[in-house]
């Protein structure tokens, strides 16, 4: 199901782009794209309103998508959690947060933490348009490496497209520092590529030898059994406007971003769960069944057959796709 920009921010967006010139924003697009795939960070590269405007036109329709699925997925493994306070760290213009508020309508207090003026400034903007916990949101201007940044607690922290600007050497304690101000869960979005995998890899033994309970995506906390030159990520289809389409020169009306989550709680009394492998490729659909390839609650990576003769399971695993839990034993 392709995850579209809420229509109040897609508007918001388009109000800033009037007037703008559109070869100037494709040419800050570029030089965006281009410079987030040296490796360069965000502090970098967006030096005033015209970056920011660039980025949230090219880039929060693809970060808003992918949060909004990693949060759909955790609501899928903690259906009752209901926090009321968000922290998004590192915001940007804000997509992160319009997320949160769209898959949990019951946050009320939201801080928005940035390094750059101008994205704090383009996200108040657009917020103004959204929903009451954005509008009144507080503006943290500072940068996660700081070894004397305090940050407010939260019951949800969100970390999307963050992490991956923060230099290998700091990162430990950026991971220390969010998890201390964790009250309930921390999710991390990273960019669906081997690097992104990696960190996220390192990121994962950190917390849970901190203490943390992995919520998902992996149904186990042992070793991940996949080797280079695969890796483990999931993909998220959402369409493209015009503006869109023209700024990042492409005619498809649609793209996918590929993305990698990881959820941590703090660890509460409650039922044990009930395991479900979760599906890390795309299904592939055979003559006899259709070809699941899953990451079992064992450890283990298994491609399963899903046969068409078994009518009640074979109809549920039909239904699902890359990225989601499958249960073959689950009840109907």
């Amino acid at each position: 199901m392709d995850v579209a920009l809420p229509e109040a921010l897609r508007a918001a967006i388009d109000r800033r782009l009037e007037g703008q010139g559109r070869a100037g924003l494709a040419q800050r697009a570029l030089a965006l794209s281009e410079g987030y795939r040296r490796g360069r960070a965000s502090s970098a590269l967006v030096k005033g309103e015209a970056d920011a405007l660039a980025y949230a036109l090219t880039r929060t329709p693809a970060t808003y998508a992918a949060a909004r699925r990693a949060l759909e997925e955790v609501l899928a493994l903690r259906p009752a959690f209901a926090p009321t306070r968000l922290l998004d760290a590192g915001a940007g213009p804000g997509g992160g947060g319009w997320a949160a508020l769209d898959a949990l309508p019951g946050l009320t207090a939201v801080t928005r933490l940035d390094h750059s003026a101008a994205f704090l400034d383009l996200a108040e903007d657009l917020a103004a348009a959204g929903p009451a916990a954005l509008t009144t949101a507080t503006r943290l201007r500072a940068d996660l490496t700081d070894p004397a940044l305090v940050l407010p607690d939260a019951d949800l922290i969100l970390a999307a497209y963050a992490l991956t600007e923060v230099p290998a050497a700091t990162l430990p304690g950026v991971i220390d520092k969010l998890w201390s101000a964790t009250r309930g869960v921390l999710l991390i979005v990273e960019p669906g590529s081997p690097e992104g995998w990696r960190r996220g890899l390192e990121i994962r033994t950190a917390l849970i030898a901190a203490g943390a309970r992995l919520v998902g995506p992996c149904p186990h906390t042992a070793a991940c059994a996949l080797r280079s030159p695969d890796w483990c990520h999931f993909a998220q289809r959402l369409p493209r406007g015009r503006e869109h389409r023209l700024a990042k020169g492409g005619a498809a009306p649609f793209e996918d971003e590929k993305f990698f989550w990881l959820a941590f709680e703090r660890p509460v009394a409650r039922a044990p769960d009930r395991p479900a492998g979760r599906i890390i490729a795309p299904p592939r659909p055979g003559k006899p069944g259709l070809r699941l390839r899953l990451c079992q609650p064992d450890g283990r990576v298994e491609d399963a057959e899903i046969l068409r003769r078994n009518r009640a399971v074979y109809a549920r695993a039909r239904r699902l796709g890359w990225g989601e839990t499958f249960d073959p034993e689950a009840p109907q």
